[in-house]
């Protein structure tokens, strides 16, 4: 399974939603009032507080705390005022690592996120070594029991789509430009097939093979990073086979 394959992320995303919605209701906040200080307050107007908007709903995340991140965000409230910021690495294997997060100290979440790559075997590199591996892309995820391949090949390549991908034995993965994205979502939407995960996400063109101990200490990494407060999110090009992902009940 590749780094930026979704089956992995999905699974990991429902048993975070399950089990601590309170960090997930943060994080949401935090892009919520990010995107509105961005874009301005205005779902119409700007597509990312719309993302960060839906991701809220499909957490369940009370309206009355939507509202109020947006107007944190637009300064109509009083709030903390978040900042971005990336960090690159390598973990075990020579596998590439990408973190984006959101922080009120630079330095305090500097310091954490640099322990974290430490205490897994890995290493925090300068500004520029791996991201210019990565590239946004549109990911929507589809089950395959939802639709045959066909007829959802011919919905999101009318869409404009880039690419349909078999996952999994069980996942479809749809793949569209940042632009193209809301326009191949609502198609597949507009035929009533489900999507099981849909986002914009860094992918890597290459993958970097990983086996044995490095497999074991790269998820343990990636975990690591995704359960500090401050991530948003953690890309990576990790390529483990699916058999030593179902021993280390991945």
């Amino acid at each position: 399974m590749s780094g930026h394959s979704k089956w992995a992320g999905i699974k990991h995303k429902k048993a975070i939603i399950d089990s601590k919605k309170g960090k997930v209701f943060t994080r949401i906040g935090r892009e919520i009032s990010v995107a509105a200080r961005e874009g301005g307050g205005s779902v119409e107007n700007n597509a990312r507080l719309r993302k960060a908007i839906d991701d809220a709903r499909e957490a369940n995340m009370p309206q009355e705390n939507i509202k109020r991140a947006i107007q944190k965000g637009t300064g109509e409230i009083p709030g903390v005022n978040y900042e971005e910021v990336r960090y690159e690495g390598y973990g075990a294997g020579g596998v590439a690592i990408l973190v984006e997060a959101t922080t009120d100290s630079r330095n305090r979440t500097s310091s954490e996120i640099r322990k974290i790559f430490s205490d897994h075997n890995g290493s925090v590199a300068e500004a520029g070594s791996v991201s210019w591996m990565f590239s946004l892309k549109g990911i929507l995820a589809v089950e395959k029991k939802a639709v045959d391949e066909e007829t959802l090949l011919a919905v999101v390549l009318d869409a404009g789509a880039e690419d349909l991908k078999t996952m999994d034995e069980d996942y479809y993965e749809i793949f569209t430009t940042p632009a193209d994205f809301e326009k191949v979502k609502t198609a597949v939407e507009s035929k009533k097939i489900p999507l099981a995960s849909k986002e914009l996400a860094l992918v890597s063109q290459t993958t970097v093979p990983v086996t044995g101990t490095h497999a074991e200490q790269v998820l343990a990494l990636i975990n690591a990073l995704e359960e500090h407060e401050d991530v948003k999110t953690v890309s990576s090009n990790f390529d483990i086979p699916q058999d030593i992902l179902m021993k280390l009940n991945v």
